[in-house]
């Protein structure tokens, strides 16, 4: 486990799922939910996640308003040494930042409607930096097949519980190691 915070509490699932034309497929699921308790404790959790960043790495974010979306990108672009005010790019949709170890993609894409190929956003997913994308749910068909899932929950006002799915040898290898 990583250097994470002893007081959150962390649940590994394997599933097996996946129904395709009525058949039933056994997949393994990886599945983690943490919790915490603070946004210090939300921003060391994305912390801890950049520590194994690798080029072409894609997270997934999911949440509602106000769940820590932004605060999560905002730490790990800090944990990769970039010193610009970090903002959700709502209205950019996407923002770039290459004055770090690893270029960063920050995405919010939220006000999509149907120009999701028009910004060439899966041309990002291969510039050999980090994609950060914010309701990427809304352009989930568009997503790489290998790829870092995170679904927040608010719990209350402080605490939030982060449901990590990683999809791919790499990504489950990364939890493995940081979770």
């Amino acid at each position: 486990m990583g250097k994470y915070i002893k007081k959150c509490k962390i649940y590994k699932n394997t599933c097996i799922k996946n129904y395709n034309n009525g058949t039933m497929n056994m997949v393994k699921d990886m599945q983690y939910k943490i919790t915490t308790y603070s946004e210090d404790e939300t921003m060391e959790l994305a912390q801890n996640i950049e520590s194994e960043k690798f080029p072409n790495m894609v997270i997934c974010l999911e949440g509602d308003l106000g769940s820590g979306k932004t605060v999560f990108a905002k730490a790990f672009a800090l944990a990769l040494g970039i010193t610009d005010n970090i903002t959700s790019p709502t209205y950019n949709i996407i923002k770039e930042y290459d004055n770090a170890e690893m270029k960063l993609f920050h995405m919010d894409v939220y006000r999509l409607n149907d120009i999701k190929q028009d910004l060439g956003i899966p041309e990002y997913f291969n510039k050999k930096g980090v994609c950060i994308i914010e309701w990427a749910d809304l352009i989930e068909d568009i997503l790489p097949k290998n790829r870092l899932d995170i679904k927040i929950r608010i719990l209350g006002e402080e605490t939030r519980q982060f449901i990590i799915i990683p999809h791919g040898s790499k990504y489950e290898d990364l939890c493995e190691r940081v979770l």
